[in-house]
């Protein structure tokens, strides 16, 4: 894992535990990777509750409630469809935040509206506040993911330093 995630995981952790607060993840185009940079992290079962893996459209739609309809209409590389996973992390888990990725790696599944490296990301809290983000990432697969796991971790930072 690069140093930079590590070191934002960490962070992550850190202000977690201080806040006694528990975070769960919604992965698709990153697969897991979020999940396992978070539980490299030694203790991270005091703050990381759990992590959903929603490669397709089914998983979405079962493990964390994505709405069909939201789906049909956007299209599972959509802010709307990254709200819905965020959200469903936090109504599926004991976490009080959760953060989500969904997006085109590549190097194929790029349109001209959505070329590969279009990644969005959410996070939600308990509160029912949700944020999104899109995201243009530049290189191969690697290097798309890597960039929206360490974009996820540092918005998740972000958003929990703003809470004070």
């Amino acid at each position: 894992m690069n140093e930079s995630i590590e070191k934002l995981a960490r962070r992550l952790g850190e202000l977690l535990l201080e806040r006694k607060l528990r975070i769960a993840t919604v992965e698709s185009c990153t697969g897991g990777f979020i999940s396992e940079a978070i539980t490299r992290i030694p203790g991270s079962s005091s703050w990381f509750d759990r992590g959903f893996i929603t490669y397709t459209n089914a998983a979405k739609q079962e493990l964390v409630g994505v709405s069909g309809a939201t789906l049909s209409a956007n299209g599972a590389v959509s802010g709307e469809v990254a709200r819905e996973m965020a959200s469903g992390g936090v109504r599926f888990s004991r976490a009080d935040l959760a953060i989500s990725v969904t997006g085109i790696a590549g190097p194929d599944g790029g349109s001209k509206e959505k070329p590969v490296g279009t990644v969005w990301i959410a996070w939600a809290d308990r509160d029912g506040n949700v944020i999104n983000r899109n995201f243009q990432f530049e290189g191969d697969r690697q290097a798309v993911r890597e960039a929206s796991v360490e974009s996820a971790l540092s918005g998740a930072i972000e958003l929990i330093e703003a809470r004070d």
